[in-house]
């Protein structure tokens, strides 16, 4: 069974599937060994690996060598965060095709204007494409794809844009009629209340996704008893433990004028060794060197 086929199985058969953000190989692994269900190929903590902002500056070719990258490292499904695209209806085509081809098993798409400004950003620009336009991305995306499982989830940034319920539900309603296979509605309010008002007034089969950044005290159980949200992705926190560790043992090692402190606090590089394979590497060695 493809990756794609199994993430819609996934979603179909189980309470909540749970994704995680993830920007290289190495932390793709790391979720896998934890038990995620799947990797959130994330523009985000793609761009601020690279140390940019997440403002339409990584290129396609960029985000999809990563995703492919991380897709290659672990056998669990990842679902690529494309932004708004790349482009219009037939640059999201070629977006597709090339997702699809680098063997991701999903791929979200916002319909914000692009460039865009990253959501949770404060001050950010939240400008929001036509629907007519949206609608039109959503059908090139689904004409475009040739495996009938690569799934399409259309994302609804009105609530981010402060656009209210109302638009939020609409937007949701047209992208799932333009044949969106799951809807991802987004918020930045610091409690899940709009996000539970919405899922309350949801009366479509599509499944909700939802991205719980702001609002962390909704728990998976607090979730699954909505009972329409079928996917959650936690978005940044890959990035954000990277920059928490590396800011602890970077700053100890200074402060300390040496790492005999940090030394007996860190993985040893064995551990990295194991992530890295070697262990396999060598005995394939043993195999076929000769």
């Amino acid at each position: 069974m493809s990756k794609a086929a199994r993430l819609r199985a996934k979603i179909r058969d189980k309470p909540l599937t749970h994704i995680i953000g993830a920007h290289n190989p190495l932390s793709a692994r790391l979720a896998e060994e934890a038990g995620f269900d799947g990797i959130w190929a994330s523009g985000f903590e793609l761009s601020a690996a690279y140390g940019v902002p997440d403002a339409s500056l990584i290129s396609m070719t960029e985000h999809l060598e990563m995703a492919r990258a991380m897709n290659d490292a672990v056998d669990i499904p990842v679902v690529a965060d494309v932004d708004t695209g790349y482009g219009n209806a037939i640059n999201v085509m070629h977006t597709v095709r090339k997702y699809e081809g680098a063997g991701m098993a999903a791929m979200v798409i916002e319909d914000k204007v692009f460039p865009k400004d990253t959501s949770l950003l404060a001050g950010g620009r939240q400008e929001l494409l036509a629907i007519e336009e949206f609608e039109g991305k959503l059908a090139a995306a689904v004409a475009a794809r040739r495996d009938p499982d690569f799934m399409i989830i259309a994302r609804t940034e009105a609530l981010i844009a402060g656009l209210g319920q109302a638009e939020a539900k609409g937007r949701a309603e047209r992208y799932a009629d333009a044949g969106a296979d799951a809807v991802l509605i987004h918020s930045k309010s610091e409690t899940p209340d709009e996000i539970v008002e919405f899922v309350g007034a949801w009366a479509r089969e599509t499944p909700i996704v939802i991205v719980p950044t702001a609002y962390p005290q909704l728990t998976e159980a607090d979730i699954m008893a909505l009972e329409k949200v079928k996917m959650v992705i936690y978005g940044n926190h890959a990035i954000r433990a990277v920059v928490t560790a590396l800011e602890k043992v970077f700053g100890r090692i200074r402060k300390d004028g040496g790492i005999h402190n940090v030394h007996g606090t860190i993985v040893p590089v064995t551990r990295v060794f194991e992530l890295q394979g070697v262990p396999g590497m060598k005995a394939d060695e043993k195999k076929y060197l000769r």
